[in-house]
Formats: C-alpha cells, sequence, structure tokens
C-alpha cells in the first residue's frame, strides 16, 4: 500500500462546476451556468473499487450545484450506501428547480440512493443571486422524507465577525430555524477567487489567500474527483483508481 494514502477514509466527486449562484464569496471565482459533469457509472466504479482496498468513513457530493444533475448524484450515493460507506454527504444550494414536483421527486430520489447527510448553503452570499422560497420548498421536502437536514452559512472573516454580511446571514439562517431547520458551524472564507476580487477590504492584507482546507500532500486522507475525471494526478476515465492511488508520489 502507498505509504502517503495510507489513511485513506474519504472521497469526495465535485459533480460539475455549473451553477445557479453568481456568488461573490466563491473561492472558485466565476462559475458557468452550463458545463461539464462527472460520468456517474465511472464515478460508481472508482466506489466501489476503492472499497475493495480500503475502509471508507465518508463520501461526498458537491459542486457548483450538484443537482443540476441528481442521476449522477444519486448513482455515486447508491454505490456508496450499496459498499457500505457510513457517512453519505450532499452539500447544495438548494436551488436546482422552481418547479414543486421536480423538487418533491429530488428528494425522494436522493433518499431512495442512501443519501444521509444534507448540507444546505444558505448565508448572505448565496442569497443575493438565488430566490429563497425554490430553496425552503427544497428542504422542506427533505424534511419531510426523512433525511438529515443542515443549513450550512459561509462566515466572512469568521462566524463572530461583525460586518453587514454576517448579519444578514444570522437573519437568514433564523428563519431556516423557524422551519426546524439547524445550522452547522459552516466554513469561513478565504481570500481567493472571487472573495479575493470582490470582499478584499474585509481580509489582512498580509494573508497569502491559501485554503485552510488544504491536507497534508505526504497524509492523503481524501481524494476529490473533478468532473473530468482528474484525482490525485491521474484520470479514473483512463486508469484504474486503484493503480493511480499506487502510482501517487507528493
Amino acid at each position: 500500500m502507498n505509504p502517503y494514502v495510507q489513511h485513506l477514509n474519504r472521497i469526495e466527486f465535485l459533480i460539475t462546476l455549473a451553477c445557479t449562484g453568481r456568488c461573490k464569496h466563491c473561492s472558485e471565482g466565476a462559475h458557468p451556468a452550463e458545463g461539464e459533469w462527472i460520468d456517474g457509472e465511472a464515478a460508481a466504479r472508482a466506489v466501489d473499487r476503492l472499497c475493495d482496498a480500503y475502509a471508507m468513513e465518508s463520501l461526498m457530493t458537491f459542486g457548483g450545484e450538484p443537482l443540476l444533475h441528481p442521476d449522477v448524484v444519486c448513482r455515486i450515493h447508491a454505490a456508496a450506501r450499496d459498499r457500505g460507506i457510513p457517512k453519505r454527504q450532499l452539500i447544495t444550494n438548494g436551488f436546482f428547480s422552481k418547479e414543486p414536483e421536480k423538487i418533491k421527486e429530488t428528494a425522494e430520489m436522493l433518499s431512495q440512493s442512501g443519501v444521509n447527510d444534507i448540507l444546505l448553503s444558505v448565508d448572505a452570499f448565496h442569497q443575493e443571486t438565488i430566490p429563497i422560497k425554490p430553496v425552503k420548498d427544497f428542504a422542506q421536502a427533505v424534511m419531510e422524507i426523512g433525511i438529515p437536514l443542515r443549513a450550512h452559512p459561509a462566515w466572512l472573516v469568521g462566524w463572530e465577525a461583525k460586518n453587514p454580511y454576517n448579519q444578514k446571514t444570522l437573519e437568514i439562517l433564523e428563519e431556516f430555524a423557524r422551519m426546524g431547520v439547524a445550522a452547522s458551524d459552516g466554513n469561513t472564507i478565504f481570500p481567493s477567487g472571487n472573495a479575493l476580487k470582490y470582499l478584499k477590504g474585509y481580509f489582512d492584507p498580509e494573508e497569502k489567500g491559501e485554503s485552510p482546507y488544504e491536507q497534508d500532500p505526504e497524509d492523503v486522507r481524501s481524494l476529490c474527483v473533478s468532473p473530468n475525471g482528474d484525482v490525485l494526478g491521474g484520470n479514473l476515465y483512463q486508469t484504474d483508481l486503484l493503480d493511480i492511488i499506487e502510482a501517487y508520489a507528493p
């Protein structure tokens, strides 16, 4: 076993960079409205192969907006469910349709596929461009069907920082709390991409804009697969995932 990847226990799939939001805090910069998405069958095979060699504890799908392709999301989560990965997480902004029937149908698909933890990205930044009603409709559908759900805000500088964006986020979280949706700790915005472009004045000029979520390249515990299949210096559309892992060197 590759010593740099011996503690691997998590895999993440970036379903697509296409997004329904235009958030000024996004570390990736501007997202297109349409674009490439991951191959669900290839991703499911990768999950299966990974579980042959590692004790996987969690899987996550995210974007962009992953629910622009709910069938792909569900194919991946079904593979994780079938192989016994205990934590199967989805991060979504909740805005992929305004049609109530489509929203309910998608919630049912997620439940049947085995998603068991949904983080709903709601805050001052998302709600600048994303209408809140369909997001609430999605949250209600998810709760009614019984999938655990939490609001997952982005905090500017930190949750304790006093600024207009955090104040608006607190107001939005209160709206969801009245629906019975508790909030996670969320994440802290760092100066990169759109955040560096639009929110520069809020950051310490000495900050380098490095992600606080980067992992140690000599102790890889989580893989992230891009929509084009890229992962850990290889491509799972071209090479078996276990071969990619074995060939990895930081």
